[in-house]
């Protein structure tokens, strides 16, 4: 098994920056490619940044894009969220999670929730106007 725990969210006023953190544990023999998502009240939980497993390619929705950097540090086991220019809108729980390993590598397939084969429990970021 794989546990995942975020950390690192927060109240901040719009325009402010938070570093979200993903710690992995467990399994470690399978590097995955990783994702994070986030869920607003109400709504449906949704992609917001992915990241292949040797850091070469990121992707982004276009709601973050320009404003949120996705990184990792497979040394440590661990996957950042920069996010930079928050908005309001930014406000959700946001959840890191594991990709399922032998998937291609492609927006269909990092957007899509339902391939993601491990989550964390996620950590709230409220963005104040």
């Amino acid at each position: 098994q794989v546990q995942l725990v975020e950390s690192g969210g927060g109240l901040v006023q719009a325009g402010g920056s938070l570093r979200l953190s993903c710690a992995r544990s467990g399994r470690t023999g399978t590097i995955y490619a990783m994702g994070w998502f986030r869920q607003a009240p109400g709504l449906e939980r949704v992609f917001v940044a992915a990241i292949s497993w040797n850091g070469d390619s990121t992707y982004y929705a276009d709601s973050v894009k320009g404003r949120f950097t996705i990184s990792r540090d497979n040394a440590k086991n661990t996957v950042d969220l920069l996010m930079n220019n928050l908005k309001p809108e930014d406000t959700a729980v946001y959840y890191c999670a594991a990709l399922s390993p032998g998937l291609p590598l492609t927006i269909a397939a990092v957007t899509h929730r339902d391939n993601y084969v491990f989550w964390g429990q996620g950590t709230q970021v409220t963005v104040s106007s």
